[in-house]
């Protein structure tokens, strides 16, 4: 098995600029949800993040195979948990190539 790496980790480690857990946290904050709920007897559930409620950035999803057994909560619950997951990972994504591309340009201007 192996081990988990740590944000501690991480920071003692780090030699030069990063992106952080707590940068990541701090967006999340400004992440909002829109819920849609199929209509016509379906049992889909999509959850649309959007950081400041403008840029897009992950859709989370359930469906169960049975409409007998739909619940709305259980499903927005279920999509939203999948959409937080996307939409956090996609901030990290985002977050990388920020500091990449402003590393590469920072360079790019020394030579």
């Amino acid at each position: 098995m192996t081990k988990a790496v740590t944000e501690q980790e991480l920071v003692e480690k780090a030699v030069a600029p990063r992106v952080t857990k707590a940068n990541i946290e701090a967006l999340m904050q400004r992440v909002t949800y829109t819920i849609e709920q199929q209509p016509g007897g379906t049992t889909s559930t999509f959850v649309h993040a959007f950081l400041d409620g403008k840029f897009f950035l992950a859709t989370g999803f359930s469906a169960c195979v049975n409409a007998e057994n739909f619940n709305a909560d259980i499903g927005e619950r279920l999509a939203r948990s999948n959409a937080e997951k996307h939409a956090e990972n996609k901030l990290w994504e985002l977050e990388g190539y920020r500091l990449f591309a402003s590393a590469a340009l920072e360079q790019a201007n020394k030579g």
